[in-house]
């Protein structure tokens, strides 16, 4: 007689298929790292949108977070440096979001 296992959480199932299909770009690590390297106070005011040539583009809620976020820019890329590791970006723009 064969012993019936306990049922999984799905949880699991469903964190095993996003990590298979996520794209595997350096914006989507930083991406899926962003809220977790600069807080949720930031991340709810700045998000990552695009990357091109080691230089990432974060849209910011208003021209104020643009600039609070320029002048704290070393210290976003090293924590974005601790989360992402090699797929960090060298450098960081910020612009302002059109809605």
């Amino acid at each position: 007689m064969s012993r019936r296992r306990a049922p999984r959480p799905a949880a699991n199932a469903f964190q095993a298929a996003l990590q298979q299909v996520a794209p595997k770009t350096s914006l989507a690590a930083v991406q899926a790292a962003w809220e977790s390297a600069v807080g949720k106070q930031l991340a709810a005011v700045a998000t990552p949108v695009s990357e091109r040539d080691r230089t990432l583009t974060i849209e910011c809620a208003d021209a104020v977070w643009a600039q609070e976020l320029d002048l704290m820019q070393e210290t976003l890329l090293m924590r974005l440096q601790d989360e992402v590791g090699k797929q960090a970006p060298q450098a960081l723009r910020f612009r302002v979001r059109s809605d």
